[in-house]
This record gives C-alpha cells, sequence and structure tokens, in this order.
C-alpha cells in the first residue's frame, strides 16, 4: 500500500497531502487580508512555492488550479499577478469563479495540485 504523507494535519485539513508523486495543497487565502487582491495574490502564490519546495516539487509541475475570488470583476487584476507567476510553457488547467468566502476581508483563495 503507497504511503500517504500528510503534512501538518489539523482537525479539518492538511496543509498539504503526497500520495504517488502527487501533492494536493488545500485552498490557500492571504496572511495579511488587509492587502488588495493583488496583494493577496502575491501572498497566497508564496505561500504554494514554500508548499511546494517543502515537498519536493515547484511551480513547473503544477497540473491544477481551482481560483475562487470574492468579486469576478476582480480577475484581471489577479491575472496581473498569476499571470508572471506561473511558467508560459506549461501553466495549468485552472477554473476561476466567483464565489462567497468564508470570510469577508478574503479576496482570493487558490487550490493547486503538482506533481513531483
Amino acid at each position: 500500500m503507497a504511503k500517504i504523507i500528510r503534512t501538518e494535519p489539523g482537525p479539518i485539513l492538511s496543509k498539504a497531502v503526497e500520495y504517488h508523486g502527487f501533492v494536493y495543497l488545500p485552498g490557500i487565502t492571504a496572511r495579511d487580508l488587509n492587502k488588495d487582491i493583488k496583494g493577496q495574490t502575491a501572498d497566497v502564490l508564496e505561500q504554494i512555492d514554500a508548499m511546494l519546495e517543502h515537498h519536493g516539487t515547484d511551480k513547473t509541475r503544477l497540473l491544477q488550479a481551482i481560483i475562487w475570488v470574492k468579486d469576478i470583476a476582480e480577475r484581471g487584476a489577479m491575472n496581473e499577478v498569476w499571470t508572471p507567476w506561473i511558467p508560459a510553457e506549461g501553466p495549468p488547467v485552472r477554473a476561476c469563479v466567483q464565489a462567497e468566502m468564508a470570510a469577508p476581508k478574503v479576496l482570493v483563495e487558490i487550490m493547486v495540485t503538482a506533481c513531483k
């Protein structure tokens, strides 16, 4: 049976789950919710980079991204940070939808899957 590696498991989620060479990250939100959507997106992507590195991979190995934004009108501003961050030669498949967020100040939440 293949080993499942859970990073910092908590009562409702883990910070990452690794299985069969795939790394699954939860929806990640910004640490500083006083920033605008560009600042929150940059913070989330920094956290994604760190967790992928912790698991021995990086954004060049992204397979999928799911992005929730509080206001779809801010999708363009979020993309101004997202687009230069993703590898031009290998962007992941992606969905981006407007959603009611768990906290009023959360403007963006991003969940990714990568391989090693």
